[in-house]
């Protein structure tokens, strides 16, 4: 055990998903973590109330979502960075203050671990329902950064890389996991500190920066960040304001300039932000396009179509916001018809088709219930079109 961490580093271990992100976010920085118990998240704050304290952070259960990401997006303009995770419920409580985060540009890490829904519906079991209210689900013109992990490795890996986004472009950042995922258990390599890469936020160079906590002196979109309780005034609201922070709520032009700079600043760095896998697309008659825990039975059921002289190839979404459409108009110009199994009704599923613009037929493959789809059902569905 690492003297300046309280978990095993740089050799892998056998750990939940859930735990996986605790000691990642551990590792990346977060040293103030607000929640609320909840299924299938709860382990999450179990894991970072027992390794926060021995390294000098702050854990808080609060009274419910709402007040949880309240209190980090408080720490974090206290210079610390911070995290809150939770389930589809609870997630709807946050909506209101993940648009306040928005506005205020403020970098917090906020982790979905999705369970079937609407309502409490099966707080035991795995969903992907929470797709298009992470993308849209707070109100008003906006852009923020959603992943999408699929392993208990990429969980880690994911967590780390959601805290360099959020500091590095000054926005919320979500980890969209599920149940699956944060319940499964699989062998995870932690590096030791020195293998990872850390990005930490802007601070004012000056004065004169810190008293523009809203503008662009770096032409990048990404204000410079002052730290309450060092040295600064700072005016931070969900109206609308100046690069002062002042309210201008009937101005506009300043509504207008601030709301294209906070959109543009991640649409603009999408080529930055926006990852993903693919395998045997190169020579795909028909693409698989998934994300999340669905995309291991998609790449096994690929496997098999292959096997059976099917040429299929897998398109794996790992960011799901920003996205890139392009991407997807340019696979859809090369292959027939485009699949997408996911465990909901149909939401990324009205991306690939925006995406692939009518150059391919894109197909549904829908489950809900609380299973995962199971290769054999993808590879079914699949081949029964081709006999």
């Amino acid at each position: 055990m690492n003297k300046r961490f309280p978990f095993p580093v740089g050799e892998p271990d056998f750990i939940q998903g859930d735990e996986a992100i605790a000691r990642a976010a551990i590792l990346a920085g977060c040293r103030f973590y607000a929640g609320y118990p909840i299924t299938p998240a709860s382990e999450i704050f179990e894991a970072m109330a027992l390794y926060m304290p021995l390294v000098d952070g702050v854990v808080i259960q609060m009274e419910d979502e709402i007040a949880s990401i309240a209190a980090a997006i408080g720490a974090s303009w206290a210079g610390a960075k911070a995290m809150t995770a939770t389930s589809g419920p609870g997630f709807s409580l946050m909506q209101e203050n993940i648009g306040y985060a928005v506005m205020t540009e403020t970098p917090v890490v906020i982790v979905d671990v999705q369970r079937s829904g609407p309502s409490t519906g099966q707080p035991t079991l795995p969903a992907q329902g929470d797709i298009m209210q992470a993308i849209w689900g707070t109100h008003g013109d906006h852009s923020l950064i959603v992943l999408s992990p699929s392993t208990v490795q990429e969980a880690f890996d994911f967590t780390i890389r959601a805290f360099n986004l959020s500091e590095k472009y000054r926005t919320p950042v979500i980890l969209l996991t599920d149940a699956e995922v944060g319940h499964m258990r699989e062998r995870v390599y932690i590096p030791n500190p020195d293998e990872i890469e850390i990005i930490n936020r802007k601070l004012p160079r000056n004065e004169e920066e810190a008293k523009l906590p809203f503008g662009d002196p770096h032409g990048d979109g990404v204000p410079p960040m002052p730290i309450f309780g060092k040295g600064y005034r700072t005016y931070v609201t969900g109206l609308t304001h100046d690069e002062k922070g002042r309210p201008r709520t009937v101005d506009r032009e300043v509504h207008e300039r601030l709301i294209k700079r906070i959109v543009e600043k991640i649409e603009k760095n999408k080529k930055d932000i926006f990852t993903y896998e693919t395998y045997e697309l190169e020579d795909a008659e028909i693409g698989v396009v998934a994300t999340g825990i669905v995309a291991r039975s998609a790449l096994r059921a690929v496997k098999m179509l292959r096997e059976e002289g099917i040429k299929a190839g897998l398109l794996k979404i790992e960011t799901i916001w920003p996205f890139d459409f392009e991407l997807i108009e340019r696979i859809a110009e090369r292959v027939d018809k485009l699949y997408v199994p996911e465990m909901n009704l149909g939401q990324l599923y009205h991306l690939i088709k925006e995406g692939a613009n009518g150059k391919a037929e894109v197909k549904l493959i829908s489950k809900i219930g609380g299973e995962v789809h199971t290769p054999m059902e993808i590879f079914e569905f699949i081949r029964r079109e081709f006999k």
